[in-house]
């Protein structure tokens, strides 16, 4: 496949658009535009399938399209035209080669319009053909290009949510409900998820059409005053199974069991007045059938969150990223089974009966979103096994009377009690939802009600219970665990939160540094040590950087566990209208084996030998804090000096300019004054600098001798040992290194850079502790510390402040690895290095922030760092690297020979070889 600039994907994807007439050759000018090879076109012509009951054409190709022309309508109108097409697509969602192939696109055109569905993200669209170029970006993953991937918001999902939250409104005023208490909140929850599914099921066919909304418009009163009793008797209603003696018109109400409408329920409708009855009955008129149980929990909650009302959705996880986390720790396999036991009856039941005693678990569950896609995902293998069956063997034309596919396999734990009924709701929509499909495919109505499966959804503070209590398990047994657990940073949790990470590490000690959401990869560690059971979470991707890997990892691999696969760092979407900024990873947890495994980056798979806890190819190693340099011919890398002055020891550019005007000799006794922010952002600070023997001189300068004297006071407060003792030379800083040709490496840095803005400065500047410095350095180290090896090594165990790459010297610089440079190699990283900082000094009235942008950063700046990045390449391979992942692979694997090295070497011949 030829690889294509998107801006050229879209010039040819114009020249296809706007012809007078289309035919088959459509879809093959279409694959070209994206890069796909002339071979390929022609393999998938050959594979076209000529269907003998219909005149149309259909093409399929495994993993990439398949497509299917309709009869043309010309007198159809619009609506009508994307209705049919609509339709055609929800057919061949399930059709055997799509399932079977595991196609991306399923296209259904009539040469005069075009419906596609991307069965990745679960995106579609309808257009004239003559309007393709409007859409090019749709079909991007025929070019290796991942859209952004989420789901568009539906607008009865966004509808019925902003509808529901007027509606808790109004009644929260009518009732005077105080939400500070947990029983008024817990009796609106209770109502609101009844009243959600009677808009459902009489949207759906449970109830008869529209008879619950109807209901309220004709037997209660236009004031409100009794819609209350009228509700209560419905509900009521609801959970009587023989309806002999109640009036005739609570007779059209079916019993719907599965505790949704017990009696025993503590808790009262809500009074309505006009304006809360107007807005049930508008409710009742929306398309609740429509209504996405993935999304709209989410949505849901933020109902009775009234803050949180303009942000509905934002926490909800997108479909692509669900698919993430269950794709590669269950479907795929089992697609795979599905195509191996393709053609063998036996094989096909074994499968079936697999999948039905399969058990997913989320213990951070929410409102069900991870649930209720694995359900519906297996569901849908389950049709396409059973249309297979039914296609190989007559036995199997006679259909099973309920799914295979069981949710109360489904189990979740849930701390807020709204969101767990939610979940227990989500799950009985979507499996009303899978049964309407299996309708469609095969003509069989599956009951839906009286509700027999409950889902085990518990409401519970999963970091104090025993998770095999919620879902118990054999060593044998087939258990997913997969989940969104909460983020919380260390610094960030609260004393219960504390609390729930004592109980879940129990008698085990655990560091006060480590992230809330530990404790749901411990426990899930425990929950599935030495069984079959798997997990896979959407995490923070703070576990797996800096010094948290040591915190958590080793106790994991402890268990017996290895890494499976793992998504590396990506931006966190959904379907919000401002997606929330989280930058996350998918980590798998298994029994160690010889299975595959896979690490995926950019959106890209690579089978690898093993991954560590830093999600890198490479032995499960954690990098913790050195004293000096793994790589002993290093020199040693310092925080940059303190001035613990109470600031009277520094000056801004305004200060330093009304001094020299009155005092010009004062000029001797500065010296320029960084740290990361001045450096990178070319801040102007100063600093006095002055030598003992020249302090009698210094003090002839009267701001600089108060100066002296207000930081001589500063320091007799402190009233401290060290601080008095400094106290006695107040014209120093309480560190005094002497200005020398020096490296400056800022702490902190945006994560947008490639390279981290590290500076090589003279003996006019001083660095403060603000940054890190590297004394007496010569340039090949700068060299070094610049290069994208560096950088890699840095995102991998360095650690981030919020989002921005944090440095450390003792966790990043001093376990640096670094093979033996000869001097002619020296040399060369001497003339790379001045070579960047020459490009650097050509661009001189830019800051290094403006520079090192990503969208700006000049060309010139950019080939300097390239020939850098290759000839440190060279160092550790000398064919060099494809992708920082690769790099990574060879740093660890050479950490961990340095390490053994070192470890085997006794200290004093260590010293020795230091020196």
């Amino acid at each position: 496949m030829a690889l294509l600039s998107v801006k050229t994907i879209e010039q040819r994807v114009k020249n296809i658009a706007g012809q007078p007439e289309y035919s088959d050759d459509f879809l093959f000018d279409l694959l070209l535009a994206y890069g796909r090879s002339k071979g390929n076109i022609t393999r998938l012509r050959k594979g076209s399938i000529n269907v003998a009951e219909d005149p149309s054409r259909e093409y399929a190709q495994k993993d990439l399209v398949y497509y299917r022309r309709l009869d043309a309508t010309p007198a159809a109108s619009p609506a009508e035209r994307e209705s049919r097409f609509l339709h055609a697509l929800e057919q061949l969602r399930t059709h055997e080669r799509v399932v079977r192939f595991k196609t991306r696109f399923v296209i259904v055109t009539d040469h005069e319009w075009l419906a596609a569905l991307d069965t990745k993200t679960n995106e579609n669209r309808v257009f004239p053909l003559r309007e393709v170029d409007k859409h090019y970006a749709f079909f991007l993953p025929w070019a290796g290009m991942e859209k952004a991937q989420f789901i568009a918001e539906r607008p009865a999902d966004t509808k019925a949510a902003e509808r529901m939250g007027e509606l808790f409104d109004a009644l929260v005023s009518t009732n005077a409900v105080s939400l500070a208490t947990d029983a008024d909140r817990h009796g609106l929850n209770i109502f609101f998820t009844r009243l959600l599914f009677c808009y459902f099921a009489e949207d759906t066919d449970l109830f008869p059409a529209g008879s619950f909304t109807h209901a309220i418009a004709s037997r209660s009163r236009e004031d409100g005053s009794d819609t209350a009793e009228v509700i209560t008797e419905i509900f009521e209603a609801l959970d009587i199974p023989d309806k002999s003696d109640l009036p005739e018109h609570l007779q059209l109400f079916p019993y719907v069991n599965g505790r949704l409408f017990s009696a025993d329920a503590a808790y009262q409708v809500p009074q309505f007045d006009r304006k809360s009855r107007d807005l049930l009955i508008l409710m009742g008129r929306l398309i609740w059938q429509d209504i996405n149980p993935d999304i709209f929990g989410s949505m849901f909650q933020a109902v009775v969150q009234t803050g949180s009302r303009s942000e509905l959705g934002q926490h909800y996880t997108s479909v692509p990223n669900i698919l993430k986390t269950i794709e590669p720790l269950f479907l795929d396999e089992l697609r795979e089974a599905f195509d191996d036991a393709y053609s063998s009856v036996p094989r096909l039941e074994k499968l079936l009966d697999r999948i039905g005693k399969i058990k997913v678990f989320d213990p951070a569950c929410g409102s069900g979103n991870f649930l209720v896609i694995a359900y519906k995902e297996l569901r849908r293998l389950e049709h396409a096994i059973l249309d297979r069956l039914a296609h190989l063997s007559p036995k199997h034309q006679t259909l099973f009377s309920d799914s295979m596919v069981k949710i109360d396999h489904f189990y979740g734990i849930e701390i807020d009690d709204f969101a767990a009924e939610v979940a227990v709701l989500s799950l009985w929509i979507a499996k009303h939802q899978m049964n309407r499909e299996y309708k469609e495919k095969f003509g069989v109505d599956l009951p839906m009600i009286p509700l027999r499966s409950m889902g085990q959804i518990r409401c519970a503070n999963a970091c104090r219970i025993d998770w095999n209590d919620v879902c118990p398990h054999t060593p044998e047994e087939e258990v997913y665990l997969i989940g969104n657990p909460p983020y919380v940073g260390a610094k960030k949790r609260s004393p219960e939160q504390t609390e729930d990470l004592q109980f879940a590490y129990g008698e085990k000690d655990f560091s006060k540094n480590i992230d809330y959401i530990s404790a749901w990869f411990f426990k899930g560690g425990q929950y599935i040590a030495g069984s079959s059971a798997q997990l896979a979470f959407v995490t923070t991707n703070s576990i797996t950087q800096g010094e948290h890997v040591g915190l958590l990892f080793p106790d994991l691999f402890a268990l017996g566990l290895e890494i499976g696969y793992a998504y590396t760092s990506f931006k966190w979407s959904n379907s919000a209208k401002h997606n929330a900024g989280v930058t996350v990873s998918v980590i798998n947890l298994r029994e160690s084996s010889n299975k595959k495994k896979l690490l995926y980056t950019g959106g890209i798979s690579k089978k690898v030998s093993a991954i560590n806890g830093y999600l890198s190819e490479a032995p499960s190693i954690t990098i913790s804090r050195r004293t000096a340099p793994l790589t002993t011919f290093l020199p040693l890398m310092k925080f940059g000096m303190m001035a613990y002055d109470g600031g009277n020891l520094l000056l801004n550019s305004q200060e330093r300019s009304d001094l020299l005007e009155i005092y010009p000799e004062a000029s001797q006794f500065l010296k320029k004054h960084v740290g990361s922010r001045e450096f990178i952002n070319g801040i102007d600070r100063y600093c006095l600098w002055i030598e003992e023997q020249d302090l009698s001189e210094a003090e002839t300068i009267p701001p600089i001798e108060k100066r002296i004297n207000t930081t001589r006071e500063y320091r007799e407060s402190r009233d401290t040992r060290d601080a008095l003792k400094l106290a006695q030379t107040p014209y120093r800083f309480r560190e005094q290194h002497k200005p020398t040709n020096s490296i400056i490496v800022p702490k902190v840095s945006s994560e947008r850079r490639t390279y981290v803005p590290i500076g090589f400065i003279g003996p006019d500047t001083v660095i403060s502790d603000l940054a890190f410095a590297v004394y007496d350095a010569e340039p090949w180290l700068f060299a070094l510390l610049t290069s994208k090896m560096h950088m890699a090594w840095l995102r991998a165990v360095g650690g981030k402040m919020k989002t921005d790459f944090r440095y450390s010297n003792t966790i990043v610089y001093n376990n640096f690895p670094v093979p033996h440079l000869t001097g002619p190699m020296k040399e060369k990283l001497t003339q790379a290095a001045l070579r960047i900082l020459d490009v650097r000094e050509y661009f001189c009235e830019k800051t290094l922030a403006e520079l090192y942008d990503p969208e700006e950063m000049p060309e010139l700046l950019c080939e300097a760092h390239a020939e850098n990045d290759a000839l440190v390449d060279s160092i550790y391979r000398r064919s060099g690297f494809e992708s920082d992942e690769d790099r990574l692979a060879a740093l660890f694997t050479l950490y961990q020979k340095m390490s053994d090295e070192q470890d085997s070497t006794p200290a004093r011949s260590r010293k020795k070889k230091a020196k």
